[in-house]
């Protein structure tokens, strides 16, 4: 794990994942139909219960507008909100909404697309392969890459 300390479990209000390249190897499998596939790290559908079974609350916030993600975070039983055009924007009315604290906010994202809503987050995150720019914002970089139980990795630092 390189970067600085992660936060404490009893500092985090909220954690963020971006679905591509977080919780997927950000590839996608396209089917004659025009439908599309991903992979999912099972490890990563139990570390979500387990953050759960702590209190701490879990969002997926996505620009794609594919309905595997639903899906998924259905299965794992996350809220998510997807086709979302400003991602610092949509969390910041989140934390509004629910009074949470920017500062209190687990944001684990992997592109450059999370760049903005990983800057006002208290606790930027992301897994080995991210892009350099967030790279080089990450509080912690963690080792896993994308799909590859990052969030697994993560439940084990934070508990």
């Amino acid at each position: 794990m390189a970067g600085k300390r992660i936060i404490k479990t009893q500092e985090i209000q909220l954690i963020v994942y971006d679905f591509d390249g977080v919780m997927t190897d950000n590839k996608v499998l396209v089917f004659p139909d025009g439908k599309e596939g991903v992979f999912c790290n099972r490890n990563d559908g139990l570390a979500v219960s387990i953050i759960k079974a702590r209190g701490i609350r879990q969002l997926i916030i996505s620009t794609e507008i594919n309905k595997i993600i639903q899906v998924r975070a259905k299965k794992i039983g996350l809220p998510v909100i997807n086709a979302v055009r400003d991602k610092k924007k949509c969390l910041i009315d989140y934390c509004r909404r629910h009074k949470l604290k920017m500062d209190k906010i687990v944001y684990v994202g992997n592109e450059i697309n999370d760049l903005e809503a990983m800057k006002v987050a208290g606790w930027p995150l992301c897994p080995s392969d991210a892009h350099w720019r967030v790279k080089k914002i990450a509080k912690t970089i963690l080792t896993k890459k994308g799909g590859e139980g990052v969030i697994r990795e993560l439940a084990d630092i934070i508990l």
